[in-house]
Formats: C-alpha cells, sequence, structure tokens
C-alpha cells in the first residue's frame, strides 16, 4: 500500500485528481483573477460528493475517514488552492456540530451541509479576538425567546454566503475562556448583516468577510453543548479541522514542484534544459524531500486523530499531531512556492504562470486555523504534557 493508503484510498485519490485536473486546473486563474467564489466548481464537488466526504453517512457525507478527506483536499489544492478550501471550509464548519452537537441538531444541520445544499463557516475571530479566544467580545445574552447575540467576527470563511454558520460569543464575560458558548445561527437571520469584504492576497475566489451581529436571536436549542463549553469545542473542531488546512498546504507544495519540474525541463539556458544544471538538481531534491517528509507527518497525523473519532475529548497526542501537521505542511508549502517562483526566474513573477499564486495562496496556510507561532505553542505545551522535557 502506497503510504499506507488502502486500494480504496488510492482509487479514491486518482478519481478526484482526475477530477481537479480535467474540470478544476482550466477554471484556476480565472477564479484568481476575478476573486469571484467559484458556484460551478462548488456545484462541481457536490454532484461529485466531496464537500461532505469526510461527514458521517447516516447524515449524508460520505463517510469517509479523516485521511481520504485529507486527500480530496490534497488532489484538489495541487490544482487550485480556492477550490480545496470549498472542501476544508464546509468540514470546518460542520465540526463543531458533529463533536458537540446532539442527535436532533446534527440530523438537522448535517444533510444540508454535507449535500451541498448549504455552505457553512466557522465563526470564531474578531477584531481583538484572534489567537486570544479568550477575548472574544461577541455577547449572547439569554432572555425569553431565546438568545440574543451582538457583535462582529472578522475573517470568516465563507462569510456572507453560508447559510449555516457556528458562532462562538461569550455568555459570562466573567468567566474569560470558560464563559464562551457555540450557536447555530441561520446565515439569513434578522439582525446579520455583512461588513467588509476583504479584498486578499491569495485564495482570492474564496469570499472572506466581516459579520455583524445586531440582536440576533438564536433558539436555546440551537446552542451546542453546555454554556461554556465554546471554547473546548472549538478547540476539539481545530484537532480534526486542522490536518485538513495541513493537507491544502501540501497539495499547493505538490504542485508547484509539478509544474516546477515540467517547466525546467521544456526550457532551455546555456544549450541545455535548465533541469541538467546541479544546483536546480540540488533544490528539486531539497523540493521533494520537504514534500515528502510533510506527506509522511500528515498522512501519520491523520491516523492519529482519525483513531480518536469525533466524540472524544482532545488529548494532548491529537493536539500535538494536529498541529505538528499544519504548522511542516505550511512552512513547507511557502518554502517550496517561493522555490518555484525562483526557479521559474523571471517568469516566476508574472501571472501568466501558475507558481506567483501558488506562492500567494500559500501564506495563508501558515496563518488560518492557529498561526504557526500558536502551533509551536501548542506543540511545546504538549510535549510538557507527556513528559519529553
Amino acid at each position: 500500500m502506497q503510504y499506507g493508503l488502502s486500494d480504496e484510498q488510492q482509487l479514491f485519490r486518482e478519481t478526484v485528481r482526475k477530477l481537479a485536473r480535467e474540470h478544476i486546473l482550466p477554471r484556476a486563474s480565472d477564479i484568481d483573477r476575478t476573486g469571484e467564489f467559484p458556484w460551478d466548481v462548488y456545484q462541481l464537488l457536490s454532484a461529485n460528493g466531496l464537500v461532505g466526504v469526510g461527514m458521517p453517512e447516516d447524515l449524508g457525507g460520505g463517510g469517509a475517514d479523516l485521511l481520504t478527506f485529507c486527500l480530496s483536499v490534497e488532489e484538489v489544492a495541487r490544482v487550485c488552492a480556492t477550490s480545496s478550501l470549498i472542501i476544508a471550509a464546509q468540514h470546518l464548519g460542520a465540526m463543531p456540530i458533529l463533536v458537540a452537537g446532539n442527535s436532533e441538531q446534527k440530523r438537522r444541520f448535517i444533510p444540508a451541509i454535507a449535500s451541498g445544499e448549504k455552505l457553512s463557516a466557522f465563526a470564531l475571530t474578531e477584531p481583538d479576538a484572534g489567537s486570544d479566544a479568550g477575548g472574544t467580545k461577541t455577547r449572547a445574552v439569554l432572555q425569553n425567546d431565546g438568545y440574543h447575540i451582538s457583535g462582529t467576527k472578522v475573517f470568516i470563511t465563507n462569510g456572507g454566503l453560508a447559510k449555516t454558520v457556528v458562532v462562538f460569543a461569550t455568555t459570562d464575560p466573567s468567566k474569560g475562556l470558560k464563559g464562551v458558548s457555540a450557536f447555530v445561527v441561520d446565515g439569513q437571520s434578522l439582525g446579520l448583516t455583512v461588513g467588509r469584504i476583504e479584498d486578499k492576497m491569495g485564495i482570492r475566489g474564496s469570499q472572506t468577510a466581516m459579520l455583524n451581529f445586531d440582536d440576533v436571536v438564536v433558539p436555546e436549542e440551537d446552542r451546542l453543548g453546555e454554556e461554556g463549553e465554546g471554547f473546548k469545542i472549538a478547540m476539539r473542531t481545530l484537532d480534526r479541522t486542522r490536518p485538513g488546512i495541513a493537507a491544502q498546504a501540501l497539495g499547493i507544495a505538490q504542485g508547484a514542484l509539478d509544474v516546477s519540474l515540467e517547466h525546467l525541463k521544456q526550457r532551455h539556458q546555456f544549450g541545455r534544459p535548465l533541469v541538467d544544471q546541479e544546483a536546480i538538481q540540488f533544490m528539486l531534491a531539497d523540493m521533494e524531500t520537504q514534500v515528502e517528509a510533510s506527506r509522511h507527518l500528515l498522512y501519520r497525523a491523520a491516523d492519529v486523530v482519525e483513531t480518536a473519532g469525533f466524540d472524544a475529548a482532545s488529548s494532548p497526542e491529537v493536539t500535538r499531531y494536529s498541529a505538528m501537521a499544519k504548522l511542516m505542511c505550511s512552512d513547507t508549502a511557502m518554502k517550496v512556492t517561493t522555490d518555484a517562483v525562483q526557479l521559474f526566474g523571471g517568469y516566476g513573477y508574472v501571472r501568466d504562470y501558475p507558481v506567483e499564486r501558488m506562492m500567494r495562496d500559500a501564506k495563508i496556510t501558515q496563518i488560518y486555523e492557529g498561526t504557526n507561532q500558536i502551533q509551536r505553542l501548542v506543540i511545546f505545551r504538549n510535549l510538557l504534557e507527556k513528559g519529553a522535557l
């Protein structure tokens, strides 16, 4: 089994690779150029069962394990990072419901997300609460008709497009992290408006927006878990979704290596193909080594997280492997895409070639779902917990 993949997983990977190359690759540069959400790609992925591939089969998903989910993200990201984020963001929006929702909530919300009927979003970040979730200022106050939510969320993937939004708001500001709760909010609720839509450096076809909540009423039965469990729900969610971002980063890196090698075989300097130059061979060897090392760590992390299951509380091992995979794959993506631009020379700096887009896309993987500085803190703290130091 290649990389420990089953025959079924290898066939799945090849199927997604073919779909991506034939139908998404031709759209990639235009998606980046226009900065518009690719509804056609979303429909394509939905029709092929990929937006819900990692969600439970009895809830309308594909029932795939985490590694298979990561394979889908990786293969799409090889040709278009924006398109791969459609899969990863849908998974992120559903995950709090999957890890903390009761059976009724799962039946009510997940099938529409898994089928692609509704886009989902995860709304945690605020202007003063990014890495510091304890700084959450969005308030949720319980009244007779439900919770009234007011506040602002920023950098929300699918913001303004998502019909199902998991929102984290404080129900008891005096308790800091222990006062944060999680809610499933209808994206078309009265009082929920879209603020600034970000003009981004990369993943330009994915809409990233500010969401303003002005006395948005949410039924009490749409709270996930108990009051004060929101931060734990968010962390359990990210433990299961960070491997997806690692897979996106890995796919970007592999795609950059693919196009670089092909370009260097075809382009000649000093009377011979550039690929024959020893200095270039050394760079390609380093890129290949970094990509392969990252892939093995990611696949191992996916196995560790999958073994823990949806219902398990986060463990030091799960958290550590999830963070390590995200850290290594995203750092590799940035290094490999930067080297790819260098290998293309002047051509790498112009938009006629894909590597400059790949480099811009790679950068966000070091930032979202927890910056790599936060990942390093997580890894170190878990080293202490397991008694390694």
